[in-house]
C-alpha cells in the first residue's frame, strides 16, 4: 500500500480545524487540499467523512519494559497498544533490565525496536552516579534526551549526589528529562507511616509520603541548578499546584530552556479515587489533590505546561495487589490517554486544537523531531482518524496491555480511535490490528 488518499476529514492541526483531503505516497503527504481526486487505480482510499483526522501522537514517556522486565510489558506490545491508541511514536525510558547506561544497551535497544515495535521510536539515555563519560559519548541526533532520576523509583537509578548533577548539567549534549522528588523527605515521610502501619500503610496516605514538598523542593532545586548551568532542562510529570509557579508561558516553546508536562493520570484522577482504585492508582509522583488537579488542567490551557504523556509503566495484578511498601508504583495508559483527553474535549475542560497541540506538535518541537508531529505536505504520514461521537467501553477484553488491566476499566468513553496511520501504512482499524509490517522508523532530531 505505497498510495492512500484520505478524502472528507476535518483535519485537526496548527491551531485550526478545515475540511479537505490528504494524500500520501510512499510514507510520506505530499499533498493537503479541499479536493483530491485519485490519479491511479493503485490508491487506496479511506472515506474519513465525519471523522477528525489528527498527526498522529508522541508519547515522550514511556516503559515498555524491555530488556528485563518483559512479564509486565514488552516494545512488541506496548507499542500495539499504543497505535491501538493513536500514539504512532514513543520515546522510552532507561529504567530496564540492565539499565540504558551505556552505549553498548542503548544500542541493543535501538535494535529490537528495529525489529518488533508497531510504532516509531526513540529511547532516553540514563543518567548514573557515575557514568558521565558515557554521556558525553551519545549522539544528540540520534537518542531523545537524558533521562536523571532525582527521587527514586521502578528500576532505582536515583542520582544524589549534588556534585556529580551540576557536571551532568553543565556538560549534557543533551536535553535533560528529569523524575523529581526530594528522596530524603520520601525517606522520613516512609518511615513515619511505617513506624505507625507497618507494611499496611492505607493507600490514600501515598500523597503524603510522596508530598506535595517533595516535588517542589526537588523540580525547585533542578530549575535552579538549570539556570545556573544553561542546561536544557524538561521535567516531567508535574503534580502539583505548587510546582507550577517554577514554570512560564512568555516565551513560545520553541525558546523556551525549561519545559514541563503533565500526565494523563494527574489529570483524570485525584486522592478521592485512591478508595475505589487502591494501589492501582499508586504513581510516581502520587496522584494528588482535586485543587492539584484543576490547577495542573488550567496551567495546561495556558501554556505552562508544554506537553501531555503517559508514563506508560505497567506492573503485574498480583505485584499491584501487594501491601503498600511492596506494590510497585505505574499503570498501563497508552491505549486509553488520547480518549481520556478527548473525554476532557467533551466536558469543555479543553479543545481539539489544545490536545493535538500537546500531545502531537509540541513534543516535536521539544524534542527537535524531524519531520514529524504535524499534517504537513513533505511531513511523514503518521496520522490519526477519531470518531467523536462512537462510545466504547474499557473492559477486560479489550485491553490490550500484556499485564491485562488498565486503571479505566469500566470507563466508557465517547471517542474512539477508528484508524492509525504510522508512515503511511494502516495499522490499526476499528480494534483490529492489521498484520505486522515493520514500517515503524526511528526518530531523527534537529539538532
Amino acid at each position: 500500500m505505497k498510495k492512500v488518499l484520505i478524502k472528507n476529514a476535518k483535519i485537526v492541526n496548527e491551531g485550526k480545524i478545515t475540511e479537505g483531503d490528504v494524500f500520501i505516497e510512499d510514507g510520506i503527504i505530499k499533498e493537503i487540499s479541499e479536493s483530491i481526486s485519485a490519479k491511479s487505480p493503485d490508491v487506496q482510499i479511506f472515506d474519513a467523512e465525519g471523522t477528525h483526522l489528527l498527526p498522529g501522537v508522541i508519547d515522550d514517556q514511556v516503559h515498555f519494559r524491555e530488556p528485563g522486565l518483559t512479564h509486565k510489558e514488552d516494545i512488541e506490545m506496548g507499542s500495539r497498544a499504543a497505535v491501538a491508541g493513536g500514539i504512532t511514536s514513543f520515546i522510552e525510558m532507561p529504567n530496564t533490565l540492565p539499565q540504558t547506561t551505556t552505549i553498548a544497551e542503548l544500542e541493543k535497544k535501538f535494535q529490537l525496536a528495529a525489529e518488533k515495535s508497531y510504532a516509531n521510536y526513540s529511547f532516553m539515555f540514563g543518567g548514573t552516579n557515575d557514568n558521565l563519560e558515557e554521556i558525553l559519548k551519545v549522539d544528540p541526533k540520534k537518542t531523545a534526551a537524558l533521562k536523571l532520576f532525582l527521587g527514586s523509583s521502578t528500576g532505582n537509578m536515583l542520582v544524589d549526589d549534588q556534585k556529580v548533577l551540576e557536571e551532568i548539567f553543565s556538560k549534557s549534549p543533551l536535553l535533560i528529562a528529569v523524575h523529581c522528588e526530594d528522596e530524603t523527605t520520601i525517606q522520613n515521610n516512609l518511615k513515619e507511616y511505617v513506624e505507625q502501619y507497618g507494611d499496611d500503610i492505607p493507600i490514600e496516605l501515598h500523597p503524603k509520603i510522596r508530598s506535595e514538598e517533595a516535588c517542589y523542593k526537588s523540580s525547585s532545586n533542578a530549575v535552579k541548578l538549570a539556570k545556573k548551568t544553561g542546561a536544557r532542562l524538561h521535567v516531567f510529570h508535574v503534580s502539583t499546584a505548587k510546582e507550577l509557579a517554577l514554570f512560564s508561558n512568555k516565551k513560545p516553546l520553541k525558546d523556551k530552556k525549561i519545559t514541563a508536562e503533565v500526565c494523563i493520570h494527574h489529570l483524570w484522577f485525584n486522592d478521592h479515587d485512591y478508595k475505589e482504585k487502591g494501589t492501582f492508582i499508586k504513581w510516581n509522583p502520587a496522584v494528588k489533590s482535586e485543587k492539584d488537579q484543576e490547577a495542573l488542567m488550567k496551567a495546561l490551557n495556558d501554556d505552562i505546561l508544554d506537553v501531555i504523556a503517559t508514563d506508560h509503566a505497567p506492573h503485574t495484578k498480583q505485584e499491584k495487589q501487594n501491601p503498600y511498601t511492596k506494590a510497585p508504583s505505574g499503570g498501563p495508559l497508552v491505549q486509553h490517554a488520547l480518549p481520556a483527553m478527548l473525554q476532557f474535549y467533551h466536558k469543555e475542560k479543553i479543545s481539539l486544537e489544545k490536545i493535538v497541540e500537546k500531545m502531537c506538535h509540541n513534543p516535536a518541537i521539544l524534542f527537535n523531531i524531524k519531520d514529524r508531529g504535524y499534517i504537513r505536505e513533505g511531513y511523514k504520514a503518521d496520522l490519526v482518524l477519531v470518531d467523536l461521537n462512537a462510545p466504547w467501553q474499557v473492559k477486560s477484553d479489550n485491553i490490550l496491555y500484556k499485564c491485562g488491566w488498565s486503571p479505566f476499566e469500566g470507563v466508557t468513553f465517547k471517542s474512539r480511535i477508528t484508524h492509525t496511520f504510522v508512515n503511511g501504512r494502516l495499522v490499526y482499524k476499528n480494534f483490529k490490528h492489521q498484520p505486522f509490517a515493520n514500517v515503524a522508523q526511528q526518530l531523527e532530531f534537529d539538532r
